[in-house]
């Protein structure tokens, strides 16, 4: 059989690939060697996104009497596991449908490329495609220092796939964005959290100081505390759980440990090196700013190469390699503006350069800046810590950069997201019509002080364009 494209891994990345390739009239074929919808379906965003919303309801219950809302919340986390399950299964089932409606040829089986043409399937015949899309995914990184241990030692696959262990004194280790969500996730549905890292929590991201240290009063709130220098050096399971050996000597007991050390590249018996096909230092594809990999007519999508390892790089990358099959070198890559998104006790959502970050790379920066403690929205919401803050060319006015905190951060990040490659950004931000009131039009204000501030209102109101 042969195919336009033939796509290897079923995740956010590859199913995208299937039916952009679909849409735009080309014959795709996608292999999954495991549970269709990847890491991300099964056991990542979607079943975290149902937790999170559990747990945001739990976390506003000490406020809720304040606001005439009188009763008690209680959490279920055994019932909260079900409750993702019947999510996961629904969003599958409706994913698979898709794909057949279109016309997508599915294959089940490991994938691995013969050569730049040809793809083999375990228990199959091989296939042919004039490209081919390689979306491997990634798993988790598990420190030799505690290797897994059914119900004793774990990783977000394990807890998703399967019933909570029993027990609720759980040690979450590491400090990234795994681990500042599922500490907070994990403590609303009645866990009680053992938070041990090396750093602060999200030290090593992208986030500034300001939108951290808000995180950190928010966690706070809840009795959430990071024990930084804490990441420990040994486990040992029993009956009882894990004993985990910190780094001055002590030990800690806990039910079940939660490691949550960062994810590595899934590319090993993938027949790349037989393609062709060139690997960094640390295993990721190699690829240019078009998804292209060394060899010809094979590109590289999501986790398998960059990393960011987010779901939204993966969806973005998936839609740049469609592109360059159907018209090659009409568009590139721009991994800069696409968001990261934290859920936790706070949602922090970023994009494009921190003021730090542009300053370095030669520009003058004006920064916009709108808090949120005296938005209608955010008060009505019970919610008024947080910000928007935009970053700008100062001579230009190109939109360099945003960070937004606070509730459905997430979701306005999406605002600046659609302008901000733009060269008149400002004026469409600021042009927008915006229902009040609504967190999104903080974005309005912080347009618009910035362009008062930095003498850019020419760019941005009407009455003083020349």
């Amino acid at each position: 059989m042969r195919f336009d494209v033939a796509i290897i891994g079923s995740g956010p990345g590859g199913y995208r690939a299937a039916v952009l390739a679909a849409l735009r009239g080309l014959k795709p074929a996608i292999i999954e060697s495991a549970t269709w919808g990847g890491t991300c379906l099964n056991r990542g965003c979607v079943p975290k996104k149902a937790w999170y919303r559990s747990a945001r309801l739990l976390a506003s219950r000490d406020r809720l009497s304040s606001r005439g809302v009188r009763g008690a919340l209680h959490a279920d986390l055994d019932e909260a596991w079900r409750d993702q399950r019947r999510i996961v299964e629904t969003v599958r089932g409706s994913y698979l449908d898709y794909l057949k409606r279109l016309g997508v040829a599915v294959f089940h089986g490991k994938g691995r490329l013969r050569s730049a043409a040809t793809v083999e399937i375990t228990g199959q015949e091989p296939i042919d495609a004039a490209n081919i899309v390689i979306a491997s995914g990634s798993e988790p990184f598990v420190p030799a220092a505690y290797p897994l241990r059914p119900a004793r030692v774990i990783t977000t696959d394990e807890l998703f796939d399967h019933p909570p262990p029993p027990g609720r004194r759980v040690a979450v280790i590491g400090s990234g964005v795994i681990g500042a969500e599922m500490a907070f996730i994990l403590a609303m549905l009645g866990v009680e959290i053992v938070w041990l890292t090396h750093s602060a929590p999200l030290a090593r991201t992208r986030f500034s100081g300001s939108a951290r240290a808000l995180l950190g009063e928010a966690l706070a709130d809840h009795g959430i505390h990071a024990r930084t220098a804490s990441r420990p050096t040994a486990c040992r399971t029993d009956e009882r759980g894990a004993v985990l050996t910190l780094p001055d000597g002590t030990e800690e007991r806990v039910d079940w440990v939660l490691v949550a050390a960062g994810r590595r590249p899934r590319t090993a018996d993938l027949g790349l090196a037989a393609a062709g096909i060139a690997l960094d230092e640390e295993g990721f594809v190699r690829v240019d700013d078009r998804q292209r990999t060394s060899a010809p007519g094979v590109y590289a999508i999501g986790d398998c190469t960059n990393r960011a390892m987010t779901s939204n790089h993966a969806l973005a990358e998936a839609t740049v390699a469609i592109a360059d099959i159907i018209a090659p070198a009409r568009g590139q890559r721009r991994p800069e503006f696409v968001p990261t998104v934290v859920y936790s006790a706070l949602e922090l959502a970023r994009l494009g350069l921190s003021e730090d970050e542009a300053e370095a790379a030669g520009y003058e920066t004006a920064t916009g800046f709108a808090g949120l403690e005296a938005s209608p929205a955010a008060l009505a919401a019970g919610e008024p810590r947080g910000f928007v803050r935009l970053v700008a060319d100062a001579e230009s006015g190109e939109v360099l950069g945003a960070e937004c905190v606070g509730v459905d951060a997430g979701e306005r990040i999406h605002v600046v997201g659609a302008c901000a490659d733009r060269s008149d950004a400002l004026a469409r931000l600021a042009a927008i019509r915006y229902n009040h009131p609504s967190l999104a039009e903080e974005i309005q204000f912080a347009t618009e002080t910035l362009a008062a501030k930095w003498g850019l209102a020419a760019l941005v109101f009407p009455t003083e364009q020349g």
